[in-house]
């Protein structure tokens, strides 16, 4: 019930953002560049060449180095201050081909955006530098001097792109440390969440160990003593059921050390049973008086911890039914390995109904406690159950399938 408690805490406070997701954003990033850069490379050249000199030679060479420097936008972010100083050359260049022509190409503007957004210190404010002297110069080479023309073309070809991305740099940054911020805080509850788990835990085992503990103690060594003190010798009724009586508080003193165990250490107690554990529980059912069968489908392979031992109580549930409502003679135990899931089944032919009213305890008539237990225990870690009456309603049969995040 505790390890359901606190793997359920511990789901809820998983974190939404795990390193490999960052992958698929990079590729996603490397695509968005290409078509960025592909984008510039053909508005630069058909502008070129829909707007210029005839293609000589040194035109033609010129093209080229658009072409090259548009490209460029498709590279790493580490080079976008290279980028920036090669777009910075080309437009004062570009001034010289085609006087008369505007302060920038749309290569220039994406090379100003990038080295705000990617570069930072003295590379960013260096880039920025760059970019606005060579879009000056392009100014001056094409005849413009008036000072408000030259400052607004200026500011808006190399400043603005440039403080775009610084601003898109910032955002991210904010967004990122909002997103630190609250798995800080999902880190911080989910911490307490334990440590109220653990103070818990600790205090009912406590409660247990003062409570119970001493009263099945007493138990025992009051059986021990009647029988000891038993007069003749032999195998009686009497001496039977107290000897019944010890073996049954033995059993329940080390479930209950093993239930202590699991309070204090958790998930890592070394003494919880599991599915290896049922031929003694088995043997243990016999002594009661009733006889198990008990049979296992494909070989066994391992379980996780919190589910094996789930199982193991979920059996032990099981057989307390079939000796409380059974008729007392046979049961039968499957145990089956299928796939991704492992599943047990136990069924028993049902007394009837007079017997039941006769010899339950009063209080425990028609409850339905232990099946809502067994219910609950397999729905805690992502399993089910089912029971019910089969063979014409003779026999009960209870199954409980769960998942082993294993294939076949």
């Amino acid at each position: 019930m505790f390890s359901s408690a606190t793997a359920f805490g511990k789901t809820a406070a998983r974190r939404v953002l795990r390193s490999g997701d960052d992958q698929p954003v990079a590729r996603s990033l490397a695509r968005q560049s290409i078509m960025v850069a592909a984008a510039c490379l053909v508005t630069d050249v058909v502008s070129f060449a829909t707007r210029g000199p005839e293609l000589g030679s040194a035109n033609l060479l010129f093209l080229a180095g658009i072409v090259v420097a548009d490209a460029a936008l498709a590279t790493a972010p580490r080079l976008s201050g290279w980028v920036a100083l090669v777009h910075a050359v080309l437009v004062p260049v570009l001034a010289l081909v085609l006087p008369g022509r505007s302060a920038s190409t749309a290569g220039q503007l994406v090379a100003a955006y990038r080295a705000g957004a990617w570069l930072k210190g003295w590379p960013a404010k260096g880039s920025l530098v760059v970019l606005a002297a060579g879009v000056l110069s392009s100014l001056v080479i094409s005849g413009l001097t008036a000072p408000v023309t030259v400052l607004s073309l200026v500011v808006a070809n190399s400043l603005l792109p440039w403080l775009v991305g610084r601003y898109t740099t910032g955002r991210k940054a904010y967004v990122d440390e909002l997103r630190n911020q609250r798995e800080a805080a999902v880190r911080d509850a989910e911490a307490e969440l334990n440590q109220a788990l653990a103070r818990e835990r600790e205090a009912i085992a406590i409660d247990l160990h003062d409570v119970i503990a001493h009263h099945v103690s007493a138990i025992g060594v009051h059986a021990t003593a009647a029988r000891l003190n038993l007069d003749g010798a032999g195998t009686g009724p009497v001496r039977t059921s107290l000897a019944a009586v010890e073996g049954s508080s033995r059993a329940a003193m080390i479930d209950l050390r093993r239930l202590l165990s699991l309070l204090h250490e958790g998930e890592a107690s070394p003494d919880q049973p599991g599915l290896a554990k049922l031929p003694d529980l088995f043997d243990g059912v016999r002594a009661s008086g009733l006889q198990v069968s008990f049979v296992v489908y494909d070989d066994p392979r391992p379980v996780p911890r919190g589910i094996d031992t789930m199982l193991y109580r979920v059996v032990q549930e099981m057989m307390t039914n079939a000796l409380r409502h059974g008729d007392g003679g046979l049961a039968r135990v499957e145990l089956e390995y299928s796939g991704a899931h492992v599943s047990v089944t136990a069924r028993n032919r049902i007394r009837s109904t007079e017997d039941n009213a006769r010899d339950v305890p009063a209080g425990h008539q028609g409850l339905g406690v232990g099946l809502d237990g067994m219910r609950k225990r397999a729905e805690a870690l992502g399993g089910s159950m089912s029971a019910g009456p089969a063979g014409d309603g003779q026999y009960w049969e209870s199954t409980v399938t769960m998942p082993t995040g294993t294939g076949s």
